[in-house]
């Protein structure tokens, strides 16, 4: 049976019990659009006929669409570390971070967790505790989360332990970084330094004496890659390329079996993989702000010229929704297919065939959006593999008997 609260704002709050949903009224997204239909749930997967006993959910004037998958995000570390040098409980963290998740429409999430030469928030000794913290809590959590091990090519001497993560269930993305040659060499993010070096609790004067030390290495570190492409492939993990300068860098990881660019930094390379039929991942936040925060490739322009196939949250988890909205419109005839930047392709590059589209027998993740003011679209709940984990203003829950009837039929 289904237990609501409400709360003192006429929120929505529910037990999460294993219920079975008609969602009647929406409009609802398919490939060719949205329509207005009813769209069904048992046993957490998408149904086409509505079972017998549902709780239906009026979702008049609002968009039924598919959850978002976020195959890059890292914004959880600054719940972890607000403040340089100020830390706190990392489940707390992840807790809290979960919450963001599924109140910005966000149903399965990878979370980046880089691991470092550096000491501090990217060091290994952060990651073993993070990734640990989220095995104990991952069934608990509301979204379903995942790793994307983010390992920085020239953390040599921590590559045996990313190699026992790759096995983690269920299985990471690995992606290769390399944030050290352009530190070197005065690259796209030497500027950082600082920034670096405050985030690894060292002076700037340390940090450059270990970035040396670390530089040393550096014969060591493409047969690293090798070793650890290897094993990946192997394993079954995703394997992406983050941060790809030119398209030799794409060839070159390509030959590894990194599936997608992520981050391309040139136009070049990002057409390098379009051209090959790859995916090229960008942040959404540089949607929503107009630009790269770095100064690299406009994520905007190179959607429209069919240049970036998959949105991420990257820092900012409200950006791949807001995103969404800023490209197109729930009137507009692409408003589909910019949809699939932050759902349908995501998945699929994670290799998750089981969502990112509202179709029969695929999980039930999906969101409720109250698009009235489309510069701020605001996320009226969230379903996550048929079970109702976040709610604000749903409009009415209703517990009735129903007899089986088909579903998704547009007006």
């Amino acid at each position: 049976m289904l237990v609501t609260f409400v709360g003192a704002t006429g929120s929505l709050f529910f037990l999460r019990d294993t219920v079975n949903w008609h969602i009647q009224g929406g409009r609802v997204l398919t490939d060719k659009g949205l329509a207005t239909a009813d769209l069904s749930i048992a046993g957490g997967i998408l149904s086409e006929v509505q079972a017998p006993n549902t709780s239906i959910i009026d979702a008049d004037g609002l968009l039924v669409l598919p959850g978002i998958v976020d195959i890059h995000g890292d914004g959880f570390e600054r719940q972890i570390m607000p403040r340089p040098g100020v830390r706190f409980d990392t489940a707390l963290a992840l807790k809290d971070t979960d919450r963001q998740l599924v109140a910005n429409g966000v149903t399965t999430a990878f979370h980046g967790v880089t691991v470092s030469w550096e000491p501090g928030l990217r060091s290994l000794e952060a990651a073993k505790q993070l990734i640990g913290a989220l095995c104990d809590l991952r069934d608990t959590l509301s979204c379903d989360t995942r790793v994307h091990l983010r390992w920085e090519t020239f953390a040599l001497d921590q590559m045996a332990q990313v190699v026992q993560w790759l096995s983690l269930s269920p299985r990471p993305i690995i992606a290769f970084n390399d944030h050290t040659t352009g530190s070197v060499l005065n690259g796209t993010i030497a500027r950082k330094i600082g920034q670096m070096a405050e985030r690894s609790g060292l002076s700037r004067e340390e940090y450059m004496t270990l970035l040396d030390q670390i530089w040393s290495r550096r014969a060591e570190v493409a047969i690293a890659i090798g070793k650890l492409a290897a094993t990946a492939r192997a394993n079954g993990n995703v394997l992406l390329a983050h941060d790809e300068a030119s398209p030799e860098e794409r060839i070159y990881f390509r030959g590894l079996g990194a599936r997608a660019s992520e981050f391309p930094l040139t136009l070049e390379t990002a057409k390098a993989a379009r051209q090959m039929g790859e995916d090229v991942i960008l942040g959404a936040p540089n949607v929503v702000r107009g630009g790269s925060h770095n100064g690299v490739l406009n994520a905007t322009e190179a959607i429209r010229a069919g240049l970036c196939t998959v949105l991420t949250s990257d820092y900012h988890y409200p950006s791949p929704l807001h995103a969404a909205f800023r490209l197109s419109s729930p009137g507009a005839s692409d408003f589909p297919l910019i949809w699939n930047l932050v759902s349908a392709n995501p998945a699929r590059v994670a290799g998750l065939d089981d969502r990112g589209s509202l179709v029969a027998g695929r999980r039930a993740d999906l969101i409720l959006v109250d698009a009235g003011d489309p510069e701020h679209p605001r996320v009226v709940a969230t379903m996550v593999h048929g079970q109702i984990v976040y709610s604000s203003g749903l409009p009415r829950v209703d517990r009735r008997s129903a007899h089986r009837s088909p579903v998704n039929k547009a007006s």
